[in-house]
């Protein structure tokens, strides 16, 4: 099935029903093909389901779970065993819901007893083929990530991230400065890693300074080194950090809080290529590159009086911006994905996976704190969560999960927490909508006229509302 995310986009998503009961094979076909949309087969046995689920490969499979032969428990093993991302709905009648239950610890997605509600069989039918959707997209992104080659460890498809790979691999083989803008969390360290081991400085280490975590004291002397009694406590010449990167790289990490007198020299280093130890009045010279990377608005420091002009004109000669999870949100399958086989391996959980709606939460979450955040989102998941699959709720803070009060009669109330206020707003309203809608037009059988009065609305407001969340009359008569 590894095309299958091509599949999906050329065919309609289709349905087997298998049940014996023929007239009820004939009414679920005529229901389902019409208000899903969807191709609809059916079959009156196990094992001609079976035969027919081989062949035809569908995305939803809708069975009986009492069946004379084959019944819906073995033929549901069978399917599973054919392909795991198949989702199957199971019918119920009288004295089985025991065996229904049995049937969801064994991998079923729902059951429903007879005689049921023909919308929300629909609705069931399109979120099992949402949730084979994802699987299989899933299953594919698994797949590209196996077989991507290591590209400096980024991981991603996206045109953004590519062009910026493109974009490192070719500044990699110059000895130009280069400055790495971003916001928190984007990967610029990642990124000044992937010049040093792409160009020909790699053999030698990498030197990297995290500047706001040294005082200006301390920050001087450890990039450029200070001679015995330069000041007290200095027993003996000590080289500083950029002699230690001779010939090599060095990484001027969050450059924006350096204070203005180290810039002064930091300057020098670039115009000049030498650097002066405290107490030493000779200069040395050196070989090398380097990297500067900033979170901050260097142009408003500079209007503050809080950074250079002439340094950041001497920074910014080759400029690589770091594109924000938000702009990539295409690649957040992949990464998310790549995180959960790291911690799975760390953790040693190998059979750890996502559901389908965990990731559509991952997909909907405002990811502030960018691809950092996203990766200890997935690493508290995987150690915390308590089954082999991570849920909605394994992705959101303990603290804020704990204190979480659902929505009743909503779906997936965990991953309102992943959404803004404004985005999960907008998804209650709408479950709100859909249901209050189809309740009333359930109760006047699909008179619009009729349902409007009942709900205390003008006609014209109820089909707007209708038109909004494509919910037909013609449904409920």
């Amino acid at each position: 099935m590894s095309n299958a995310k091509n599949i999906l986009k050329k065919r309609l998503e289709r349905v087997l029903i298998v049940d014996d009961e023929r007239d009820l094979l004939q009414l679920l076909r005529k229901v389902i093909s019409k208000k899903c949309g969807c191709e609809v087969r059916i079959s009156d046995s196990g094992a001609d389901g079976l035969d027919l689920a081989t062949n035809w490969l569908p995305d939803v499979v809708l069975t009986d779970i009492k069946m004379p032969g084959m019944d819906g428990l073995e033929f549901l093993r069978r399917l599973k065993a054919l392909d795991a991302t198949i989702t199957t709905l199971i019918m119920t009648g009288y004295g089985t819901i025991e065996m229904a239950v049995r049937a969801l610890k064994e991998g079923a997605y729902d059951f429903f007893e007879k005689p049921f509600d023909n919308n929300r069989i629909v609705h069931a039918v399109e979120r099992a083929i949402e949730r084979t959707r994802l699987l299989r997209e899933n299953k594919t992104l698994q797949q590209k990530l196996t077989r991507q080659k290591p590209c400096m460890e980024f991981v991603g498809r996206s045109r953004q991230l590519t062009a910026t790979i493109e974009l490192l691999s070719r500044l990699a083989q110059s000895s130009a400065t280069v400055l790495i803008r971003g916001e928190s969390g984007t990967g610029k360290e990642l990124a000044a890693r992937a010049l040093h081991s792409m160009s020909n400085r790699a053999d030698n280490k990498m030197i990297i300074v995290n500047c706001p975590a040294l005082p200006e004291h301390i920050l001087e002397s450890e990039l450029f080194g200070y001679k015995k009694g330069a000041f007290t406590g200095a027993e003996q010449d000590k080289d500083g950090l950029f002699l230690e990167a001779n010939g090599s790289t060095i990484l001027l990490d969050e450059i924006a809080d350096i204070p203005v007198s180290i810039q002064t020299k930091l300057l020098r280093v670039l115009q000049e290529k030498e650097i002066q130890p405290l107490g030493q009045t000779s200069t040395i010279k050196v070989d090398v590159r380097v990297l500067a990377s900033t979170n901050q608005n260097l142009e408003e420091k500079i209007e503050r009086g809080e950074f250079r002009e002439d340094l950041f004109y001497r920074l910014n000669v080759m400029t690589v911006t770091m594109p924000s999870l938000s702009s990539i949100s295409s690649d957040i399958p992949l990464l998310a994905q790549h995180f959960l086989e790291l911690y799975a391996k760390e953790y040693d959980r190998p059979d750890v996976e996502f559901q389908p709606e965990a990731l559509q939460c991952l997909l909907r979450r405002p990811w502030k704190g960018n691809i950092r955040e996203l990766q200890n989102t997935i690493n508290r998941a995987v150690l915390l969560c308590h089954e082999n699959f991570i849920t909605p709720g394994d992705l959101v803070d303990p603290e804020a999960r704990d204190s979480l009060v659902p929505f009743e009669g909503l779906d997936d109330s965990a991953c309102f927490l992943t959404m803004t206020y404004k985005e999960a707003k907008q998804e209650v309203v709408k479950q709100f909508t859909c249901s209050y809608l189809t309740r009333v037009l359930m109760d006047s059988k699909g008179n619009v006229s009729a349902a409007s009065r009942n709900c205390g609305m003008e006609r014209q407001a109820l089909q707007r509302l209708m038109r909004r969340y494509d919910i037909k009359s013609n449904t409920f008569r």
